[in-house]
């Protein structure tokens, strides 16, 4: 069983900056392959990001490459999601997920979830 508790989410204006953190508890965190989703109200939930266990690949959205980062630090067993460059397109309820050595673009893939984090980016 692993636990996940996101953070760091807000209100920022358009252009600005935040990263989201999400803290994993219970089993090996290194072992899991990890992905940052999100849902905007009426849409369906968007893989953001993901990365494997080591940190050593990654893999990002179209809408979101070029600005988003998605790091880990296993030894603090906690994944970051640095998003710069928001625009309003970006607010939604940001989820980070765990899979079993996976590192995925499909929900189905991941084995447990977050509660989420709510960003809001204003015009």
């Amino acid at each position: 069983q692993v636990q996940l508790v996101e953070s760091g989410g807000g209100s920022v204006q358009t252009g600005g900056s935040l990263r989201l953190s999400c803290a994993a508890s219970g089993r090996t965190f290194s072992s899991y392959g990890m992905g940052w989703f999100r849902q905007a109200p009426g849409k369906e939930r968007e893989f953001v990001a993901a990365i494997n266990w080591s940190g050593g690949n990654t893999y990002y959205g179209d809408s979101v490459k070029g600005r988003f980062r998605i790091s880990r630090d296993n030894a603090k067993n906690t994944l970051y999601l640095q998003m710069n460059s928001l625009k309003p397109e970006d607010t939604a309820v940001y989820y980070c997920a765990a899979g079993w050595r996976k590192m995925s673009t499909f929900r189905g893939d991941y084995d447990y979830w977050g509660q989420g984090t709510q960003v809001t980016i204003s015009s």
